[in-house]
């Protein structure tokens, strides 16, 4: 991916939360660059959601519908996990 490209993503990441703009954030910078170019894919489509899902989705509150969306969010969820141990 373009430096330009990964630039838009950021911006992307960036939300009206600040829980989201560090969780999406943290998986841009540490993840996204070894996911495969379906989950890359994915986490682009994630973005195009309500900050409202997205954190309930990311908190653990719901569980998207989206089987592709449940799997990525966990992905998401795991990375933030790890860098806090």
């Amino acid at each position: 991916m373009d430096n330009v490209n990964l630039s838009r993503l950021r911006w992307s990441c960036r939300r009206g939360m600040l829980e989201l703009d560090i969780l999406l954030g943290n998986f841009l910078d540490k993840q996204y660059l070894k996911c495969s170019k379906k989950d890359q894919e994915t986490f682009v489509r994630l973005l195009e959601n309500t900050d409202q899902d997205l954190f309930l989705w990311l908190m653990g509150k719901e569980v998207p519908n989206d089987p592709e969306f449940r799997l990525l969010v966990e992905k998401i969820r795991e990375v933030s996990a790890s860098s806090h141990t």
